[in-house]
């Protein structure tokens, strides 16, 4: 009887949490989802992707308002497995449940968006990677390729106007 108590309460705690932390994406501005969107399409395009990965959390956001129309963005977020196949149409997180048996997917994405589209040039800097294998020294490469790009027009860089 113990053992089926402390069976229900962890579950509870593991569905708890994932629905604690998982954010909307048709809650963030339309200039960072169409950012995610892009990033979630390179994604489940892969050969190696099995299930689809959907947004799960925003972990930092920072834009430059670059003037006439134009925003300089960078934004850092987790991409989480769902038990829905890939090549699933209209995938969401109501009709796909999160995968608490995979790691989730770090992704920092920086483009320069005008009239509410992002612009080829600069091409858009997508870098998503595993969790575990994360590291330092890649999150301290990927805001070097960001802040080199053509993203600064005499502002900031753009990883130091980041918003809480």
């Amino acid at each position: 009887m113990a053992v089926f108590l402390f069976l229900v309460l962890v579950s509870t705690g593991v569905f708890l949490d994932t629905t604690e932390a998982q954010e909307d994406l048709s809650k963030l501005p339309d200039n960072y989802r169409k950012g995610v969107e892009l990033a979630v399409e390179q994604i489940n395009s892969h050969q190696t992707i099995k299930s689809v990965f959907l947004f799960f959390k925003s972990v930092d956001k920072s834009d430059i308002d670059g003037g006439f129309g134009v925003s300089y963005l960078y934004h850092r977020f987790y991409l989480k497995a769902t038990r829905c196949p890939k090549g699933t149409v209209n995938a969401n997180p109501s009709k796909c449940a999160f995968r608490n048996d995979r790691p989730q997917i770090d992704c920092g994405i920086c483009y320069k968006i005008h009239g509410g589209e992002i612009q080829s040039d600069p091409k858009p800097y997508v870098h998503c990677i595993h969790k575990p294998q994360l590291t330092q020294d890649l999150l301290k490469i990927r805001a070097e390729h960001c802040n080199k790009m053509s993203y600064a027009n005499g502002s900031p860089s753009l990883l130091a106007s980041k918003k809480p």
